[in-house]
């Protein structure tokens, strides 16, 4: 009797320490006693809105992306904070709404549920049922769904106040135009030292080590590290590699639908209800009444929906036959496909592609020893890192592997074969003269130590190295130079109009060029120096070669008239509008913000993050 008795104690106990636990569960779930994650002003943010913009929010992303999003990498991202910032501003904005009295009354509100697509039955009528069961699938309630669609409606009202009548001046519209549309003719010519009358004089050699001391920006060399490496690359150890001829056999087996392929065709298929309407479609086609194109957008389709790509004989079933023995361009059918009677288009033929063994066999034997190669690097790797850690240097290693010692002045421009790889550059961009060399693997299976032995600043190069580089630079400023005084001495007849061919210049006329055109053969600054002259001037322009003298002919403005101008003029204003529109409201949402401070109870949001763990 005693030990009945002690059994429902503790079956008492146990059911009382449940239902604390119970109690407890519900004050953190979303279903508990916490109803909002944070008020504004004296608007609630709700749960169950919080939730469900999180979770839309979260599901956009994911379609984005193309993959599922952890949660927590998600509040990495800031997407939890963001949600919150944009119920935060509508709440404010309810906030208002409700100081300044703005609502809908009940027929407004009627109006606006019977428009929801939602809530129409099969005649378009609003549907009493499917209203109460889209709201129930929501999880609200009808009272609730129906406050949400009062807030909405009186936001919109608000927002549309505020930024209603904003609208860009059209004069900002057609400045733009205008800078964008306008139009220049005008005559080039380029002129080089072959125009001088007597070719510029040699520099002596006092004027190229004046030159070279004046210009040592010029002739920089790059700050440079001094590096020694071993480097054991794939290519290094292909004379090692045995290659039998029995795998190559079965590499080329295995790969036989690259080596061999059949005879494919590009087609497009149209499909009907019985071969007696696809037969009258080819005869149509044939009789030039009608053409595929046609019959497929009578169908409502589109080219892409028809087309089957490139296929095979087998791949085609029963139509295949007569697909193949129809030629690029035809129409083929009517035939019998899994859709019913069809016709087909060939729109091109892939010839078969056959590739022997013999053919291949090079090929094969390269990817095959390069692939084993890589795999004997793999195998050495460990014997070179416990040498490295044991104290070996790198001419050590290089004596006793197989690995290649060599020495080279690395900077980010360097045209050595190892500082092609992005690997080696980083590292060896990073090491220090403290660092113990370690093997680092490449892209391509190579392997790699290196060592600093030192750094040098950036410096001129030596005179002797850039002798002739000098010179070409003094003879170009100089022949500049004459090229200059020639023109000038030439203006007055130029300025009167005369043609620049009447000096033996070679003359080129461009008409119709906006900001955006590209001449050949220019510089840049061609078209921005003659977008700042004005109809008859002439300037010249620095080039490689010398000089180009241009003159400004015409200017065209852009014609007001034509419908894509008129387009690009709405297209501005309208974008421009919607702009300052958005900062307009953007620095109301901001005032709001201040004046209804936001109240954020973290507890509760704690809550909802959970339930996306």
């Amino acid at each position: 009797m005693a030990q009945g008795k002690t059994s429902k104690t503790m079956v008492w106990i146990l059911m009382a320490l449940l239902i604390l636990g119970l109690g407890g569960f519900g004050v953190t779930n979303l279903s508990g006693t916490i109803h909002s994650v944070g008020s504004v002003g004296e608007k609630d943010i709700s749960v169950n809105d919080y939730s469900r913009a999180l979770q839309e929010e979260l599901r956009a992303l994911e379609a984005q992306t193309g993959q599922s999003l952890p949660f927590a990498q998600a509040q990495a991202f800031g997407i939890d904070r963001l949600v919150l910032a944009r119920l935060t501003t509508t709440r404010s904005m309810d906030a208002e709404n409700a100081r300044l009295g703005i609502s809908i009354g009940d027929e407004n509100l009627r109006q606006e549920l019977m428009a929801i697509p939602a809530f129409q039955g099969l005649d378009g009528s609003f549907d009493r049922d499917a209203y109460s069961f889209a709201i129930d699938q929501a999880g609200m309630s009808e009272a609730d769904f129906e406050d949400t669609v009062r807030e909405d409606t009186a936001r919109s009202l608000l927002q549309g106040a505020i930024i209603s009548g904003l609208q860009m001046p059209a004069a900002y519209a057609d400045t733009v135009i205008t800078y964008v549309g306008e139009e220049r003719d005008f005559t080039w010519a380029p002129l080089t030292a072959e125009n001088l009358i007597r070719p510029v004089t040699a520099p002596s050699e006092e004027d190229i080590a004046a030159f070279y001391e004046d210009n040592q920006a010029r002739f920089m060399l790059p700050a440079s590290r001094q590096i020694t490496y071993v480097w054991l690359s794939p290519d290094m150890i292909l004379d090692q590699v045995e290659i039998d001829e029995t795998a190559l056999e079965q590499l080329y087996k295995d790969r036989d639908a690259e080596f061999n392929r059949a005879e494919r065709r590009l087609v497009e298929r149209l499909a009907f209800a019985d071969e007696a309407a696809a037969q009258k479609a080819l005869d149509d086609i044939a009789a030039g009444t009608t053409t595929f194109e046609a019959l497929v957008e009578a169908r409502g389709l589109a080219l892409s929906d028809v087309d089957l790509g490139d296929v095979t004989e087998a791949e085609l079933g029963a139509a295949g036959p007569t697909v193949f023995l129809t030629p690029a361009g035809a129409v083929a059918g009517p035939a019998e496909t899994s859709l019913g009677p069809a016709i087909f288009r060939v729109n091109g033929i892939l010839p078969a592609q056959n590739t022997s063994f013999e053919e291949a066999r090079d090929m094969l034997r390269e990817e095959l020893a390069a692939d084993r190669a890589r795999r004997l690097i793999d195998t050495q790797i460990g014997d070179i890192d416990d040498l490295l850690a044991g104290g070996a240097t790198l001419e050590e290693v290089a004596d006793e592997t197989d690995m290649t010692l060599g020495t080279l002045e690395w900077h980010p421009t360097a045209t050595h074969p190892l500082a092609g790889y992005e690997g080696f550059r980083a590292v060896a961009a990073a090491v220090t003269e403290d660092d113990f060399p370690q093997v680092d693997v490449l892209d391509d299976g190579s392997i790699f130590a290196l060592r600093l032995e030192g750094e040098t600043e950036a410096r001129p190069a030596p005179l002797e190295d850039v002798r002739e580089e000098a010179i070409a630079a003094i003879t170009a400023e100089r022949a500049t130079e004459a090229l200059e005084k020639m023109v000038e001495s030439l203006r007055p007849r130029l300025n009167d109009g005369t043609s620049f061919t009447s000096f033996g210049f070679t003359a080129n006329e461009e008409t119709g060029i906006d900001r955006g055109a590209f001449i050949p053969s220019t510089p840049r600054a061609l078209l921005t120096t003659v977008f700042e002259m004005t109809p008859g001037e002439l300037r010249t322009v620095p080039s490689a070669e010398g000089l180009i003298l241009v003159r400004l002919n015409a200017i065209s403005a852009p014609d007001t008239e034509d419908p894509e101008v008129a387009r690009l003029k709405e297209g501005i204003t309208a974008q421009l509008s919607s702009s300052i529109a958005q900062d307009v409201f953007q620095a109301y949402a901001e005032a709001l913000q201040a004046m209804y401070p936001a109240e954020i109870n973290q507890q509760a949001l704690n809550a909802v993050h959970a339930q996306f763990q």
